[in-house]
């Protein structure tokens, strides 16, 4: 029990490290604003149903009464009363002002809840690119905190998150305020009772004081272990959509390679996790609505059941009788906010799945903080001088085998330069390193003073056109479509002119040659001071490979350019070297 406490006041701090940056953030008024808007609403709701509750009980005492006048008149009698007729309230005009009221506090609810996950997600997708944290976390999770599926956690649980907290505060406060309304007139009209020659007054309010928190104990001794189900059922749920996506992304792979079979195996092994996971929430469901569901039904004949005896001895009217069983109710369900809120998992009141989806974010809240530390970490990189030079690196890969060790190596501008080297012998690293993006090693690289451009084995193709794709990461108004033509032409795709405008996933459409092609005329149209090529031609045949540094060349006069590869590549007028850990010291 001392550990589900110190769990939940967890789970209710990290919460509130979450929701408070919006609420202080440059959008603080509206927000503020917004919010007390919104519990004033819900609190005029509360008032309403304090009214109703008198309403109720006039209306009953008058059916007792057979009083025809009354009757009639508490349905539609002005709410200010005329001077000398007994004090009333008209049921319709209660009615038209409570729904106006509710109407409008679930509305502004909404609106405040796309406006504070607006806001959220932008700084988590932010915080997740900068400082390259969404690659350290790709390199190795184990490193940041076992973080799985931050895209999940950007779309899914941020979206649970705003409306889930909304929903919950906001009916936290009104079942509070409902609880300090109510709670004196139920010990007023409850009235004393003497047990065994001892006389409790508003004996009625301690029957629901008790019968709630008996409640509540045993809703969370049987229901605690819903929050790491659900922490999992998310994780799994995950799971098995990122393989079906991978299954979309590289259908051409999996059609040659025939390996419709193993991915069916895959698909069907990450959805027995979830099946597993569904069952043991299905079980522990099963034994908390046994008790929960009965709890609610025992709730609504309770009251009357024990204030009966009251008004078989004439000590209360029926509109007495009524009034106690709706009073009761309010007082009992502000009491039970717990239990009904517990696990709820059909509506935006579910502690469960708040605990869960808190976890998450918190966890990859820190875990991008600590990624953004890590980006900080490698060879140290500075850009001055002309020439691109390597002192003392080492080079290691994310779980510590060294691939590089001390190396150094001074590139001068001017001629192609082409790097060869046997497999693992850390050529891609090397490359990674003097991007800057690569965190695992120690030592100092200077780059070169000007622009720097990064052709990756496989290229990343943005969604959008094709236009879009050339010029990445320039946007489409940038470039003319006119030098986008000249480059798509300069790389042999000269074919593509037509559809420069049109949306594909080009990813799939183009070839693995015509990726790298593209990619090349990404090239010639930043026209960068030094091109960087890790394998960038290898979809390539050697014929092509030698066009297209021959294109280079042409085109970019004034471009250093340096070509990882592990095949012998002809380059106009270009130096080749032979990278090896043993032999990068000496290599020029």
């Amino acid at each position: 029990m001392r550990h589900s406490m110190t769990s939940f006041w967890i789970g209710l701090r990290e919460a509130w490290t979450l929701a408070k940056p919006y609420f202080w953030s440059e959008e603080k008024w509206s927000a503020r604003g917004l919010l007390t808007a919104i519990i004033v609403l819900n609190l005029l709701t509360v008032f309403f149903n304090v009214v109703l509750t008198y309403w109720n009980r006039d209306f009953f005492n008058a059916v007792q009464a057979y009083d025809a006048k009354t009757c009639f008149h508490l349905f539609y009698y002005p709410i200010v009363s005329v001077p000398g007729d007994p004090p009333m309230v008209g049921l319709f005009e209660v009615l038209i002002i409570y729904i106006l009221v509710a109407v409008y506090a679930f509305y502004l609810n909404q609106m405040l809840q796309i406006r504070w996950r607006q806001w959220i997600t932008r700084h988590f997708v932010q915080n997740w690119m900068a400082e390259r944290a969404y690659y350290n976390i790709s390199l190795n999770p184990s490193r940041t905190l076992g973080i799985d599926n931050p895209d999940q956690r950007i779309s899914d649980d941020l979206r649970d998150f705003t409306a889930n907290t909304l929903s919950l505060g906001i009916d936290f406060i009104a079942n509070l305020v409902t609880l300090f309304s109510f709670v004196f007139v139920l010990y007023a009209i409850s009235g004393p009772i003497t047990l065994f020659g001892v006389t409790i007054p508003g004996y009625m309010l301690w029957v629901a004081i008790i019968y709630s928190i008996i409640g509540t104990i045993l809703t969370h001794l049987i229901g605690r272990r819903l929050i790491q189900l659900s922490f999992n059922q998310q994780k799994v749920e995950a799971d098995f959509r990122y393989n079906l996506v991978r299954v979309r992304d590289n259908p051409e792979a999996i059609a040659l390679y025939a390996g419709e079979a193993d991915e069916v195996i895959s698909l069907r092994e990450r959805f027995a996790a979830i099946r597993v996971n569904w069952w043991s929430i299905m079980r522990r469901y099963k034994m908390l609505n046994f008790f929960t569901v009965g709890y609610g039904q025992v709730a609504g004949y309770f009251p009357t059941l024990v204030a009966l005896p009251l008004y078989l001895a004439h000590k209360l009217s029926l509109g007495g009788l009524t009034q106690i069983q709706n009073v009761f109710g309010q007082v009992q369900g502000a009491l039970s906010w717990f239990i009904n809120v517990y696990s709820n998992p059909t509506t935006n009141q579910d502690l469960v799945n708040l605990r869960a989806i808190v976890a998450r974010l918190y966890g990859f809240q820190e875990a991008v903080a600590a990624a953004r530390i890590a980006s900080q970490a490698g060879p140290e990189l500075r850009a001055e001088g002309a020439s691109l030079v390597l002192k003392n690196v080492t080079l290691s890969l994310p779980d510590g085998r060294t691939l590089v060790n001390d190396a150094c190596l001074t590139l001068p501008p001017g001629a192609p330069i082409i790097l060869t080297g046997p497999s693992g012998a850390g050529k891609s690293t090397l490359f990674r390193a003097i991007a800057g993006i690569w965190p695992f090693g120690s030592g100092e690289i200077t780059r070169p003073q000007g622009s720097a451009l990064f052709l990756p084995q496989k290229p990343y193709f943005p969604l959008g056109t094709l236009k879009r794709t050339v010029v990445y990461p320039a946007l489409e108004d940038q470039i003319a479509d006119e030098t986008v033509l000249a480059a798509l032409a300069a790389v042999e795709l000269g074919g593509l002119a037509a559809k420069l405008h049109d949306t594909e996933t080009w990813s799939q459409i183009l070839s693995g040659g015509e990726q790298q092609r593209l990619a090349i005329a990404r090239a010639l149209i930043a026209k960068p001071d030094w091109l960087f090529l890790d394998e960038a031609t290898s979809a390539c045949d050697s014929a092509l490979a030698t066009r297209l540094h021959t294109v280079l060349a042409k085109h970019l006069p004034n471009t250093t350019v340096v070509a990882i590869t592990h095949r012998e590549i002809e380059t106009p007028s270009g130096r080749k070297l032979t990278l090896t850990p043993q032999s990068l010291e000496n290599a020029l």
